[in-house]
């Protein structure tokens, strides 16, 4: 059996990113380990489990050009909420960066929203 646990996302610095991540979006910090050298190990994941995001700081300029562009400006995450009206008047209260308005889709609700680097993501509400 194999699993995805992770993703790397390449952010610009960790502590605007866990405010953005755990602040605003409400994941769960998983982990912060200084691994010494101004690197650290820092881990968050949606409160509902799943694959977690490796927040990695950006450490060279080649890396620095990719924050918010990592897959060339398509949607790249798909958030997957059980209540897709709740969490979207939340986001959209906290200020959340939505591109379009909400719609209905054959699945269910989607929006798409840009993260505070850019990155493109769907919050989905499949139908239950």
């Amino acid at each position: 059996m194999q699993t995805l646990g992770k993703i790397a996302l390449v952010v610009a610095d960790y502590d605007e990113a866990l405010d953005y991540f755990v602040g605003t979006l409400g994941f769960d910090q998983l982990e912060d380990t200084d691994m010494g050298g101004g690197k650290r190990w820092v881990v968050v994941a949606p409160s509902g489990g799943g694959c977690a995001l490796l927040l990695a700081k950006a450490k060279n300029d080649e890396q620095r050009a990719a924050i918010g562009r990592q897959t060339g400006g398509r949607v790249f995450l798909f958030l997957e909420t059980q209540d897709f009206d709740r969490d979207y008047e939340r986001y959209d209260e906290l200020g959340v960066d939505f591109i379009e308005e909400p719609r209905r889709e054959s699945y269910g609700k989607v929006v798409v929203f840009r993260d505070l680097y850019g990155n493109l993501w769907d919050l989905v509400g499949r139908n239950q």
